[in-house]
């Protein structure tokens, strides 16, 4: 019996070691994990996914927990986005691409159906930012004055336009690289 006990504790031993295996390098050392690629998914934890009450709040992805005020001051919580599909478009104000996307997402905004579009500003003053979102008619949709980048950081965004697509069910899928119009429009529509 204790020879029994002796393997069983063993192999829980083994299993757990193995389990560690598999951790990003960056995440053991304490570091900051690193990718070369343009899109990333992240989906809601299982767990999360299968313990929920019919009448519970949807898991929170973790991208999207973050605070943060909009170009006209208001306060905007990324959890309020839980549970629905969304695109978050990431822009700035004296960046000719995001001026020339501009039209597209105003359009794919209006057309979106129930998919809920947020803009995150960055790189610039708040001043500049409300004044794109005017010239360019973005006002049917909420827009982040993201000053500090943090938001962006969340995202892995480093470059404009950039863009995060996140399903109802909690994943987030987010595209460092800018999309043309057809693709831009099929991606929103596969979120509804």
């Amino acid at each position: 019996m204790a020879r029994l006990r002796a393997v069983s504790v063993l192999a829980i031993g083994a299993g757990l070691v193995l389990a560690g295996c598999g951790a990003d390098q960056a995440a053991r050392s304490g570091g900051t994990p690193t990718t070369a690629t343009t899109a990333t998914t992240t989906p809601v934890s299982a767990t999360a996914a299968t313990t929920e009450a019919p009448e519970a709040k949807p898991a929170v992805p973790e991208q999207l927990r973050f605070t943060a005020k909009t170009v006209d001051g208001e306060d905007f919580s990324g959890e309020s986005l839980a549970g629905k599909a969304a695109v978050l478009w990431f822009w700035a104000p004296w960046c000719p691409n995001c001026q020339a996307e501009a039209p597209t997402i105003a359009e794919a905004a209006r057309s979106a159906g129930d998919v809920e579009f947020v803009g995150v500003a960055a790189q610039d003053e708040v001043g500049a930012m409300r004044d794109f979102v005017r010239k360019y008619d973005l006002g049917s949709f909420t827009h982040i004055a993201d000053t500090d980048a943090a938001v962006w950081q969340r995202f892995g965004v480093t470059y404009q336009p950039a863009y995060a697509f996140v399903s109802a069910d909690g994943t987030v899928e987010t595209e460092t690289s800018q999309l043309e119009k057809d693709e831009l429009l099929a991606r929103v529509d596969a979120l509804s």
